[in-house]
């Protein structure tokens, strides 16, 4: 379904097109943006910690540690690259899947 929101390495691994807001409210997804995930971040664009809280938001999302996930383009810009690892193309599939589902629902919850 969302396969135009990554790319697949040879080594397997993910890498996600993500587009950010940071500043805002709340940290989440919030749906897509063109070929990206969109998400909100409320970490400043200072010092890398947006980067950082996408990065925390990600791991989330995928289920996996955060040492897995790491931004790989985009370090300064809205529109950014994050390779995640550990999870096959299926599994990363069903978890976006998911997570722009639960897109609006429930307040409280993260993604």
């Amino acid at each position: 379904m969302d396969t135009d929101l990554y790319d697949v390495r040879d080594d397997g691994s993910v890498v996600l097109r993500v587009h950010v807001q940071p500043g805002a409210g709340r940290t989440q997804v919030q749906g897509r943006h063109g070929d990206a995930l969109k998400v909100s971040v409320a970490a400043p664009p200072q010092a890398g910690r947006a980067n950082e809280a996408v990065g925390k938001l990600l791991a989330e999302v995928f289920g996996v540690k955060e040492s897995a996930v790491s931004i790989t383009g985009g370090e300064t810009n809205r529109a950014k690259r994050f390779q995640v690892k550990g999870l096959d193309e299926e599994t990363v599939r069903e978890r976006l899947e998911l997570a722009l589902s639960a897109v609006g629902k429930k307040p409280g919850d993260r993604f």
